[in-house]
């Protein structure tokens, strides 16, 4: 059974009035802004001198230049072809191995440094205003200067080699897990907190046993998903010096040895995925654990 509708009476034409002034004012508001944000593109791009001609003129070099690094594979000669374009497979295996434990090494120091400072900076638990705003301030400074710019630095300071990248990928892992842990930690459930408070345990019991079980699983998350971000930055230390195989890459880029530019990203390419994808079925069951609790 159906119902009809007079939509000549006056409360329904109301109603369809209204709806229509309520669409039009939606689509001048999205209008306007869509208007503003293509300004502000616009205004951005005349401040930074981008200029759209220049893009459309050398567009053709981007794809070139990778056609240019591409191997010639013929299927008759597949294996010598492969085996020529992978000639310098042991070395760059080696520097690619070097890269992953500078991400590692750099994300468990960033890790643990940010665990530690985290609790202070936490609006809920943090018991000094002043110690609160200076540690939150030094995690800003860890995590606005680029890695490649610590990098350089402390190449400078203490020469080549593998240790400048830890370094740089730890202070930067430990400004951004900091962020991320406090903001973890100013949505805990202060239930707990308040009834150690209430038995006279210090601060450091209730952080251990009020605080810690009730995040430590999304802090693993985080840091597993920080550990592929900085596999990614790791590989582009070697570009200042900071060990890895970037030292190799940026050489390769500079003499044109284009071939083993193709091989050398393509290695990264499938150790960054391969990395990715086994983090990724760790985090979710570690949230998936948190969940099940």
């Amino acid at each position: 059974m159906t119902l009809a509708i007079d939509r000549n009476d006056p409360a329904i034409h109301a109603h369809v009035e209204s709806y229509r002034r309520a669409m039009s004012a939606k689509r001048r508001q999205t209008l306007i802004g869509a208007a503003i944000f293509l300004v502000c593109v616009w205004l951005a791009a005349l401040g930074s001198e981008v200029d759209p001609g220049k893009f459309v003129e050398n567009a053709w070099r981007f794809p070139k230049y990778i056609l240019e690094t591409m191997p010639s594979l013929r299927f008759a000669t597949f294996g010598a072809d492969m085996a020529e374009w992978f000639w310098g497979i042991k070395g760059w295996l080696k520097l690619l191995w070097q890269t992953i434990l500078i991400a590692y090494t750099g994300t468990i120091l960033g890790a643990l440094a940010g665990f530690l400072l985290c609790f202070v900076a936490a609006a809920n638990l943090g018991k000094s205003r002043v110690l609160r705003f200076a540690t939150r301030r030094f995690l800003e400074f860890s995590r606005t200067v680029p890695e490649i710019v610590f990098a350089l630095i402390f190449v400078i300071a203490f020469g080549l080699g593998p240790l400048p990248g830890v370094l740089a990928i730890a202070i930067h892992t430990m400004g951004a897990m900091g962020k991320l842990f406090s903001e973890v930690v100013e949505n805990i459930d202060m239930k707990p907190v308040d009834g150690m408070t209430a038995t006279g345990a210090g601060w450091w019991q209730i952080i251990r046993f009020a605080v810690v079980p009730q995040v430590l699983s999304n802090f693993a998350s985080y840091s597993l998903l920080r550990f592929e971000i900085n596999v990614r930055g790791a590989s582009i230390m070697g570009f200042v010096g900071a060990g890895g195989i970037g030292q190799d890459l940026i050489e390769a880029i500079r003499k044109f040895y284009f071939t083993d530019i193709s091989a050398i990203l393509l290695l990264i390419i499938v150790t960054v995925m391969l990395i990715d994808y086994g983090t990724e079925r760790l985090r979710h069951a570690l949230l998936s654990l948190e969940h099940g609790r």
